[in-house]
């Protein structure tokens, strides 16, 4: 090598980029991202398969009857417990046993909804879920493609999840009309399309953080596969709040 050549590199010049490396890196990403998805997918499809199956067959009102309408406490305890087990312990499980929590939670999540076409329509319910899938779709898709960061906005989120849950709660215990029950609903909407979007960029971090960890990457899918998956059954239930035909 001359000197002029040995100087020229000493200097400062630019590195070459591994363009190679650099598609590999961005391909790896999408991998996961698309797991993470295709995860919650599959639970969607589980909890819809449960809560047709348990609808047929008229289990939610027998099993109401069997634990004399305390049946609905049982299960949401579980489905707490299972979140619980699932945001603390992530780290300390096999990536099977959180595949499944995940899954027996949607399994639950599908028994509790079928309670839903004892109230609203079926073609109602089916319309609606379809707006959500669309809704929710566009959410990610903003989120993954815009330039903004929107982590910054999850304590926020957080804060106004936690207003919207204990007010809830109070209105729950006064009473309330139609138009309290529309105008939480359009909240609760807003706030999980909050969260929707925030979730998607946050998949992506922490899936960019443990990129090094294919067992990590396999549970950290799991576990945001889940948090979207919440997402997009509260709005779901609040989107048929608001647009759904009442039986009655």
């Amino acid at each position: 090598m001359t000197n002029f050549t040995q100087d020229y590199y000493r200097s400062g010049a630019p590195e070459v980029i591994d363009t190679q490396a650099t598609y590999a890196f961005e391909e790896a990403k999408r991998v996961s991202v698309g797991r993470t998805y295709g995860e919650m997918t599959l639970g969607l499809i589980v909890t819809t398969l449960v809560a047709l199956f348990t609808q047929s067959g008229n289990f939610w009102l027998r099993f109401m009857f069997a634990t004399r309408g305390w049946g609905w406490i049982m299960l949401a305890i579980a489905e707490v417990v299972i979140a619980v087990v699932l945001g603390t312990r992530l780290m300390k499980m096999s990536e099977t046993t959180v595949r499944v929590l995940f899954y027996a939670y949607a399994a639950l999540t599908g028994f509790t909804l079928s309670s839903v076409f004892q109230v609203f329509s079926l073609g109602s319910v089916a319309l609606v879920f379809a707006l959500t899938a669309g809704f929710f779709l566009c959410l990610t898709m903003l989120a993954l493609t815009t330039k903004k960061d929107l982590l910054k906005a999850g304590p926020i989120l957080m804060v106004a999840l936690l207003v919207f849950v204990v007010a809830q709660i109070i209105i729950s215990f006064i009473g309330q009309d139609t138009g309290t029950m529309r105008l939480m609903a359009g909240i609760g909407i807003v706030i999980f399309a909050g969260l929707t979007a925030y979730d998607a960029q946050q998949t992506r971090a922490l899936l960019a953080q443990y990129e090094n960890q294919p067992e990590m990457v396999k549970k950290v899918s799991i576990f945001c596969a889940f948090q979207l998956f919440l997402d997009f059954i509260n709005m779901f239930i609040y989107l048929l709040e608001l647009l759904g035909d009442n039986r009655d």
